[in-house]
């Protein structure tokens, strides 16, 4: 099953001037970044500073395509993670649920 607001699909089109091979370019390019980014955001080997960096930059580009879902749950860890603090586990919960209902649409918006 797919959240279709997964994907804010008139903000999509607003940004890309409703050109469709360059939607599916910027949607081909978030899912990539999902996948490298949101992975590693959980891992408290690494330093708090690059996983905020890792989640302003996921959060960034989920603003762009419209997957406000992954950028509120991207903003959470990423200020939790400025502030010296954990992210809530719950906030990573809510990532990866986000990320897979972005993929998901993408992957139907992409058929």
């Amino acid at each position: 099953m797919h959240d279709p607001a997964a994907i804010d699909r008139d903000h999509l089109a607003a940004q890309t001037f409703g050109d469709r091979a360059l939607a599916d370019e910027l949607l081909g390019l978030f899912a990539g970044q999902c996948r490298r980014l949101a992975a590693g955001l959980n891992d408290a080997a690494e330093p708090a500073g690059a996983r905020a960096d890792r989640a302003h930059t996921l959060k960034g580009s989920a603003l762009g395509v419209g997957a406000g879902a992954v950028a509120a749950a991207a903003a959470r860890i990423e200020d939790s993670l400025r502030r010296g603090g954990q992210p809530d586990p719950a906030d990573f919960a809510a990532l990866d649920a986000a990320v897979a209902a972005a993929l998901a649409e993408i992957a139907i918006l992409g058929t």
